[in-house]
């Protein structure tokens, strides 16, 4: 019997078992109608060939696959199956490279919000082993870092603002030391014609001054709309951070899922320790650069501390970079309270490298100094800040699955 006498004989089939069970008062008995009700109704018998393949699709609809089984696989081998694989390849990767380029901002700022979820989710994994639902150490940890953020802005506008106003009264007094041939800045300023250059700017094209305090207002618009997208994302990755992992480990082939997990679980953690780790290591000195400024007398104590915290999240040189800083508005002070600020950067800054790095963040990541100053270098010359910021778990990352697959064949190959 031919194929196309089987497949009339399965349509008449389905159509008499179909039929059978509308005459007996049950619409819904027999095997489901391949012809789905809410699609292209009315259905007639008029479809042809494709009466055919609603009968088939009828019959392999079941309960445990309303959608049918899936197919046999193509062959691999065909000529045809190659060659459109190969175009299909090179199509999809230059489509890629070109969506990560058009969209490389976006793509950024979901990175970073995920890089802190997985900086959270040690927390959350803790409260939720100690017998607490899943949904409610997500939210005792959101709300510790809403009310320890709010805390401290509650607890440094004041005073910033005090500073700035405190800033602003001592301006003309500023510029007269500055004019001052006794004093060191009065001595640079006739060595270099600093007043004189910053004359010219402001006296310059006034245009030229508003085009770039109206640049800076669309900065720091953006830079408080990236703030909030990262926020919200934050919340989003760390809810359903479990149902992203199951469903990055699901698109590994079954054989290699096990080991999968054990490394991407390793990657995870050293990610989350890192996060951790580089967070506390910026309150120390942003507390520690606080007391000293307040010792020696140096103005806008907290500003400047808040300025090192921030910076010293940059591995390597963000500390230094913010200790520079520090040390030219301690010159406006006296030289030796610049001396003191420079004696005290690079105490801080021997004690973070050979104490507080290897003892907080050390343990979980475990990178050597040469990788660490490489990735810092590179990340930074690709993505920035960002780039700097994760460039030490990526190398962590890359030297767990250099050591845990690529030696291992390597030695056995």
């Amino acid at each position: 019997m031919c194929s196309a006498e089987k497949q009339e004989e399965m349509v008449a089939a389905v159509h008499d078992q179909n039929n059978a069970g509308r005459r007996n008062g049950n619409p819904g008995s027999g095997p489901r109608p391949g012809h789905h009700p809410l699609v292209a109704q009315p259905h007639t018998e008029d479809e042809g060939p494709l009466a055919a393949a609603e009968a088939v699709a009828a019959q392999i609809s079941t309960p445990q696959h309303a959608l049918g089984p899936p197919g046999r696989p193509l062959d691999r081998r065909s000529p045809f199956i190659i060659g459109m694989s190969a175009a299909a390849g090179v199509a999809v990767t230059i489509g890629v490279v070109e969506m990560i380029i058009t969209v490389r901002d976006v793509l950024l700022l979901i990175g970073v919000a995920l890089f802190v979820a997985i900086g959270l989710e040690p927390a959350v994994s803790f409260l939720a082993r100690h017998k607490v639902p899943r949904w409610g150490a997500v939210l005792t940890v959101l709300m510790a870092g809403l009310a320890v953020v709010g805390g401290f802005l509650a607890a440094a506008i004041p005073p910033l603002a005090a500073q700035t106003t405190l800033f602003v009264t001592q301006a003309p007094s500023m510029l007269f030391r500055l004019q001052s041939h006794n004093v060191l800045l009065g001595q640079l300023n006739e060595r270099f014609h600093l007043q004189q250059r910053l004359a010219q700017t402001l006296n310059g094209d006034a245009s030229g001054l508003v085009n770039g305090l109206l640049g800076a207002g669309q900065v720091v618009f953006s830079a408080l709309a990236s703030t909030l997208i990262v926020v919200v994302l934050i919340v989003y990755f760390v809810v359903d951070l479990p149902r992203i992992r199951a469903t990055l480990y699901r698109l590994v082939p079954h054989s290699r899922r096990p080991r999968a997990i054990l490394l991407g679980d390793e990657i995870f953690a050293k990610v989350g320790g890192y996060v951790v780790g580089n967070l506390l290591i910026s309150l120390i000195a942003g507390a520690l650069t606080f007391t000293f400024l307040a010792i020696v007398g140096v103005p806008y104590a907290l500003l400047l501390s808040i300025f090192v915290a921030i910076l010293d999240l940059v591995p390597v040189v963000g500390s230094t970079i913010a200790g520079v800083v520090v040390c030219l508005v301690a010159l406006t002070v006296s030289l030796p309270a610049c001396l003191a600020t420079i004696g005290f950067f690079v105490v801080y800054r021997l004690a973070e490298d050979y104490l507080l790095v290897p003892r907080i963040i050390g343990r979980a990541v475990k990178v050597p100094a040469l990788v660490t100053v490489v990735a810092v270098l590179v990340g930074g010359a690709l993505l920035g800040i960002v780039g700097a910021l994760v460039a030490i778990p990526a190398a962590a990352a890359l030297l767990l699955l250099t050591r845990e697959v690529l030696f291992p064949r390597l030695d056995h190959a």
